[in-house]
């Protein structure tokens, strides 16, 4: 016996729902995933305050990203969120000790500018010759005395969510603990924990780290993979502006492990992230995006 007529006019506006969303969803995700075609990316201005977001896994991971941050400028990223996962009180503690570091390296460069007799207040004295054969003297202000070093704790916090998969968990229950991590990584990406609590931002800094993240760097941990994921749901979505304004974009730098092939890791992100970085001349072009900017670290 046939079905009735109304049963298969539900079921085909069924499926010419389904369809339209499948279709409105891919041509939206084609918009946010980089363009293979086209490296260079639109200029903008650049902003006051900046808000990074480093994802940091165990052991090798963490420490050859805190090697690859070695340079970090602390006027430029002004806030930096460290993710690690639950449990990893190694990364968490390397975290620290690295802003302790850039503290340091702070004070060192202020006390070479003291010493440095052509340096004062900020200002560097520059003497230009003019076609009379005169030379004047003028002072500028330094690169280094445009925006104020962003240091101490006001300007970082480490973020823990929980791992995507513990050591030996069955993998009948990895997918649940997976989406439990994916939840969980909303809370560091969607803000940083304020100050000062129930107080609104006051500064361009503050504004920043309330913010959602200008930038999000990894390496290849597990938990890098959930954590980029979710970014790519915020885009996808454009909550508060995540692909408009052009926040979360992503870096992925392939460990110096990997010479010849990509990690899991790599491979699941290579066409999600902005930007994929390798190590080794061997690994350059991989999928026809990995860029070859020698060794990192």
């Amino acid at each position: 016996m046939a079905p009735p007529l109304s049963s298969l006019y539900t079921l085909s506006f069924a499926l010419a729902v389904l369809t339209t969303l499948f279709v409105a969803a891919s041509l939206r995700l084609l918009t946010i995933l980089p363009n293979q075609r086209s490296k260079s990316t639109p200029w903008r201005k650049r902003p006051v305050a900046t808000r990074v977001l480093v994802v940091l896994g165990s052991g090798g991971h963490t420490h050859e990203m805190f090697y690859l941050l070695r340079d970090l400028d602390t006027r430029k990223y002004t806030h930096r969120t460290y993710v690690v996962s639950s449990g990893d009180a190694f990364s968490a503690q390397r975290a620290v000790e690295f802003e302790r570091g850039l503290e340091e390296r702070e004070k060192q460069w202020r006390a070479e500018e003291e010493r440095n007799d052509e340096t004062a207040n900020g200002k560097v004295k520059i003497e230009v010759t003019n076609e009379d054969g005169v030379t004047k003297s003028t002072q500028e202000e330094t690169m280094r005395g445009e925006r104020p070093a962003c240091l101490g704790p006001d300007h970082y916090n480490i973020a823990i969510v929980p791992r995507a998969r513990k050591i030996h968990q069955p993998l009948l229950t990895t997918p649940l603990s997976c989406l439990w991590t994916l939840y969980c990584s909303f809370t560091p990406l969607l803000r940083a924990p304020p100050f000062l609590p129930d107080q609104q931002p006051t500064t361009p800094y503050e504004a920043a780290a309330a913010d959602l993240p200008d930038l999000i760097i990894t390496n290849g941990p597990a938990t890098a993979v959930i954590i980029i994921l979710a970014s790519l749901i915020l885009r996808f979505l454009n909550w508060r502006g995540a692909n408009s304004r052009s926040k979360c974009k992503t870096v992925y730098v392939e460990s110096f492990a990997r010479v010849k092939t990509l990690s899991l890791s790599g491979r699941l992100l290579l066409r999600i992230v902005d930007r994929f970085l390798v190590q080794w001349v061997e690994l350059e072009g991989a999928g026809g995006r990995a860029e070859f900017w020698g060794v990192l670290v």
